[in-house]
């Protein structure tokens, strides 16, 4: 009885083995996923700020990193949304401050249509 016992247990050891390194290999590949996404969305990002800093003047990258200290997830936003007008040829090189402020007014507005009904 205690060769088959052990038999059992050598058994359920080997088992749980398998299910750790399996687990671990995972862990692995989902880890080297982030970083590959964490890795393109940082090249996407020096791409768009390789693009704006050719088209923006000093002073509205400025106003930019200004508004990226207060809202970093709409930074992101206006940027994509700049470079991508930009690659239509829909805004004048390079941008001034008071440009991107009439545009950051613009896209405010619209941020700003909501309505809140209390009962």
């Amino acid at each position: 009885m205690t060769v088959n016992h052990d038999e059992e247990l050598a058994a359920l050891r080997a088992r749980r083995m398998e299910e750790i390194q399996s687990q671990l290999q995972n862990q692995a590949v989902k880890q080297l996923e982030a970083e590959e996404q964490a890795q393109q969305e940082a090249t996407d990002a020096a791409q768009v700020d390789a693009v704006l800093r050719r088209h923006l003047s000093p002073d509205a990258r400025a106003r930019l990193a200004r508004i990226a200290l207060v809202e970093p997830k709409r930074v992101q936003s206006i940027k994509a949304d700049l470079a991508a007008m930009v690659s239509q040829g829909s805004i004048p090189t390079p941008m001034s401050d008071a440009s991107l402020k009439q545009l950051l007014t613009q896209l405010s507005k619209s941020r700003n249509n909501a309505s809140v009904r209390r009962i």
